[in-house]
């Protein structure tokens, strides 16, 4: 069987593995993550260090979160926002005002119910929403914090429609969509009503990130329905139910980061093979296709980006190659 390299057409590791102070995390999470190296390597050590000293996160911290002339736009200066992208960048969750603004999403954001929202009301509920904040919590290491494990008991909940709140009408939804053999719980206002595969994406992605022996028997149950909700539909289609116009949004095929509330096709690979199904034989599609956006050097491009991460559209992007990395290490291992 072939092995992850050989799917490339040329080798983009070392491009990775540069010192590039515009963004350190790409040097760390290649160390990591496609060379396997362990966090206390030496060379580990010394790019995470990296990653609090240039690049973006240093920038976004000395401004508290609103730098004047850094390239987030206003809605991207929030709070919730920052945190998010802040994860993503590998920014080190020890640093004080890090910390702080966990605090304030964990005590602001999550409602009385344990839901996380982006304003922290029952109302204002949505799976993308909860999804990222929560992966990001975790991410900088509040998993074992109550407030948080409440938070993600509930989004279990809210897929399974055991022990919810509003149970009554969770219960009738619940029939709803397993009589017609749709996902029963990712509906979303936004999306018709219908269950919304980005919502999916992220309450997976936030889910896949509490080990399994943490896992409470809602979760597995949430994490089963979300597995199979997202291999219901061929992912290189992504034809999810969707409310408006004739085809699915054309942010599906564009490969971008840093990652909001939306989905691209990889990250829909990278939280599938998160979950065990790297090999699943439904993903081949997509696959392929994530193969097929590759240039002549084994690079893929920057297709759509929300905020600055000192990358071009449509120029090789260390970020999107870091990622599709990922998911052909996981779907084609190396042998022996």
């Amino acid at each position: 069987m072939a092995s992850w390299k050989d799917k490339l057409n040329g080798d983009p590791v070392p491009w990775l593995l540069e010192n590039d102070r515009s963004q350190p995390a790409i040097r760390y999470y290649t160390l990591r993550d496609i060379l396997g190296r362990a966090e206390n390597d030496k060379e580990v050590k010394a790019a995470k260090a990296a990653i609090m000293t240039s690049g973006p996160v240093p920038v976004i911290l000395e401004g508290y979160w609103d730098k004047p002339g850094f390239s987030f736009r206003p809605k991207y200066r929030r709070t919730e926002h920052t945190i998010i992208h802040m994860a993503q960048l590998g920014a080190d969750g020890a640093d004080p005002r890090i910390r702080a603004g966990c605090e304030i999403l964990l005590s602001q954001y999550i409602d009385s119910n344990g839901g996380l929202s982006f304003t922290g009301t029952p109302s204002d509920f949505k799976h993308c929403h909860a999804g990222i904040m929560g992966a990001a919590l975790i991410d900088f290491g509040w998993l074992n914090d109550r407030r948080l494990q409440r938070a993600m008991e509930w989004l279990a909940q809210t897929i399974t429609g055991e022990g919810v709140a509003d149970a009554s009408n969770r219960d009738t939804n619940r029939h709803y969509y397993k009589s017609r053999n749709l996902a029963p719980l990712f509906v979303c206002a936004r999306n018709g009503n219908l269950p919304c595969a980005w919502g999916a994406i992220k309450a997976m992605l936030a889910l896949s990130k509490v080990p399994p022996a943490q896992r409470t028997r809602n979760m597995h149950e949430a994490i089963k329905l979300g597995v199979d909700f997202l291999l219901s539909r061929d992912p290189a289609v992504a034809d999810y139910p969707f409310s408006s116009g004739n085809r699915p949004s054309s942010r599906w095929f564009t490969f971008f980061y840093p990652l909001g509330t939306s989905a691209d096709i990889l990250q829909n690979l990278e939280v599938l093979t998160a979950l065990g199904q790297a090999q699943n034989p439904r993903l081949v599609n997509a696959l392929a296709l994530v193969i097929s956006k590759q240039d002549q050097q084994g690079r893929w491009l920057l297709e759509h980006t929300y905020v600055g991460i000192q990358e071009k559209k449509r120029q090789p992007s260390k970020w999107i190659t870091l990622r599709a990395l990922r998911v052909l290490k996981a779907a084609y291992p190396e042998q022996g």
